[in-house]
C-alpha cells in the first residue's frame, strides 16, 4: 500500500511540475517561478532514492556542483528558482509527447507494415535503409519505443549475416530522429534556449537526417555488399508480389506533423505548449474516429502507468542538469569560452563547432548524457560570441546530440538494443564509431557550407 501511494505522490508531483508551467506560460506571471523551482527540487528529492548507478552520481554531482556555484557567486533566491526551472519544458515534453504514439501502435497499422517490409525489402541494402528510415520516422512519434516496433517488423524472418547490420540501421534511425523530431527534449532544450521557431531549423534538420542515411549506407557498404551474398529470405514475400505502405498511418503522420506546423504559424504559444494541445486532442480524434478508443485508453493507461514510471530517473537527471547548467551561467563561463578560442589560430566558428561536437561526443563515449553539455552550452554561450548565428548553433548542437547517441554505452537505445540482440552493451554501440566520426566530419562541412556561420 506505501509503495501504491508513493508511486501516486511521484506522479502527482511530476504533473504538478507540468501544470504550473503550462500556466505560467499562458500567464506570463513571474510569481510562479519560485513555486516551480520548489517543485523541482522536492521532486528531486522524492527520485533521488530511485536511481541507481552512474545516473544517480551525476545526478547528486551536479546538484552539489550547482548548489556550491551558487553559494559562492551569493545569487539571490530568485536565480536558484529561475535554475532549477531550466529543463521543466522537457518534463511537461515526457508528460504529453508519448500520447502521439498512440494511434501508430493500432494492430490494423503494425500488420500492414509487417506484410509491407516482407514485400518491398527483398535486397539487404534495401532492407538496410528501409529499417533505418523506418526507425527515423516512427521514432519521431514514439521516441524509444520505434526500437521494438520495427525490431518485430524486421525480424518476423531470419535474417542471415545481418544482425549487426540491423542493430546499427535501427540505432542510427533513431539517432536521426532526434535531429528533427519536435516531441524530443532535444529539440525543445536547444530551440527553447535559443529562441527558434521550430519551423525555422526544420529544413537544415531534414538536410541533415538525409545525409545521415548517405553516411551509414557508406560506412557499412562493404559489409552490406557481403551480406547479399547469403540466400534471400523472402520467397514468400515474392509470391505475395508487393504491398503498400498502410495509408492510414501514412496520413496521421503526415496530418499530425503539419497541424504543429501550422498551429506555430497560427498561434503565438510556446512549441511546448502546441504539442502538449495537439498531443491531448490529435490522437484522441484519431482514434474517435477510428472507431478505435478500447486502443486509446489502454495507451494511455499503459503511459501513466508504465511509461512515466519509466521515465523518472531521466526526469531527474535532466532537471539537476538543468539547475547545474544555471548554476553554471552565473558564474560568465560563457564569455571564457570566447576568449580561449580566440587563441587558437583557426576562425572562432570552425574552432568552436570541433570543440562542440568533440564535447558532446567525447562525453557521451563515457556515459554521460547529452543533455548535460547541450544544456550548458545552450544556456551558457551566446551564439554571437563564437562568430555563429542562433540557427547555426542549433543545428550544431542537434547534429552533434544525435551522432553521440549511437555510440554512448548509456544510451536508453543501446541498452534496448543490447537486450534485444542478447549482447553487451559496448558491442552494440562500437560498429557506430565510424558511423559517428563520419558524420561528424559531413555535419562541419554541412554546417559551414549550408547554414553558414554567420
Amino acid at each position: 500500500m506505501k509503495s501504491a501511494v508513493k508511486a501516486a505522490m511521484e506522479r502527482m508531483i511530476i504533473f504538478s511540475i507540468a501544470a504550473i508551467y503550462i500556466v505560467q506560460q499562458l500567464t506570463q506571471l513571474e510569481m510562479f517561478t519560485p513555486l516551480l523551482g520548489c517543485l523541482v527540487f522536492f521532486a528531486i528529492a522524492i527520485l533521488l532514492p530511485k536511481l541507481k548507478g552512474l545516473t544517480l552520481w551525476l545526478t547528486v554531482s551536479f546538484m552539489v556542483a550547482g548548489t556550491v556555484l551558487m553559494l559562492l557567486q551569493n545569487v539571490e533566491a530568485s536565480v536558484w528558482f529561475k535554475s532549477a526551472g531550466i529543463n521543466v519544458t522537457i518534463v511537461t515534453l515526457f508528460l504529453f509527447a508519448p500520447l502521439f504514439g498512440i494511434p501508430v501502435r493500432l494492430p490494423v497499422y503494425v500488420d500492414a507494415l509487417k506484410r509491407f517490409y516482407e514485400a518491398n525489402f527483398r535486397s539487404k541494402a534495401a532492407l538496410f535503409i528501409g529499417t533505418q528510415f523506418l526507425t527515423q520516422i516512427m521514432g519521431v512519434f514514439i521516441n524509444v519505443g520505434s526500437i521494438p516496433v520495427v525490431y518485430q517488423m524486421v525480424f518476423v524472418k531470419p535474417q542471415p549475416g545481418m544482425s549487426r547490420l540491423l542493430a546499427n540501421a535501427l540505432n542510427r534511425g533513431f539517432a536521426g530522429a532526434i535531429l528533427w523530431s519536435p516531441y524530443f527534449a532535444a529539440m525543445t532544450l536547444v530551440t527553447s534556449a535559443l529562441e527558434l521557431p521550430w519551423s525555422s531549423v526544420l529544413p537544415y534538420l531534414l538536410g541533415l537526417a538525409v545525409l545521415s542515411l548517405v553516411v551509414s549506407w557508406a560506412v557499412d557498404f562493404r559489409e552490406l555488399r557481403e551480406a547479399e551474398t547469403e540466400p534471400p529470405q523472402h520467397e514468400l514475400a515474392k509470391k505475395q508480389g508487393s504491398a503498400a505502405f498502410p495509408i492510414g498511418l501514412g496520413i496521421y503522420l503526415i496530418t499530425a506533423i503539419i497541424a504543429i506546423l501550422v498551429l506555430e504559424r497560427l498561434v503565438e504559444l510556446p512549441m511546448v505548449i502546441l504539442i502538449c494541445m495537439a498531443a491531448v486532442l490529435f490522437p484522441l480524434i484519431w482514434c474517435m474516429a477510428k472507431g478505435s478508443m478500447a486502443v486509446y485508453r489502454q495507451g494511455l493507461k499503459n503511459h501513466v502507468t508504465v511509461t512515466l514510471p519509466a521515465l523518472q530517473k531521466e526526469i531527474t537527471l535532466f532537471l539537476a542538469a538543468g539547475f547545474f547548467s544555471g548554476s553554471i551561467g552565473v558564474t560568465r563561463f560563457g564569455t571564457t569560452v570566447p576568449a580561449l578560442l580566440e587563441q587558437i589560430p583557426l576562425s572562432v566558428s570552425l574552432t568552436f563547432s570541433v570543440f562542440t561536437v568533440a564535447l558532446i561526443a567525447g562525453t557521451s563515449l563515457i556515459g554521460l548524457h547529452p543533455i548535460v553539455p547541450v544544456t550548458i552550452l545552450a544556456g551558457g554561450i551566446d551564439p554571437v560570441s563564437v562568430q555563429i548565428s542562433p540557427m547555426y548553433f542549433a543545428v550544431l548542437l542537434l547534429g552533434s546530440w544525435s551522432l553521440s547517441n549511437p555510440i554512448s554505452p548509456a544510451s536508453a537505445v543501446n541498452n534496448l538494443l543490447a537486450g534485444l540482440f542478447k549482447k553487451p552493451v559496448f558491442e552494440v554501440a562500437v560498429p557506430n564509431y565510424k558511423f559517428a566520426g563520419c558524420m561528424a566530419i559531413v555535419l562541419i562541412i554541412y554546417l559551414m557550407v549550408v547554414v553558414a556561420p554567420t
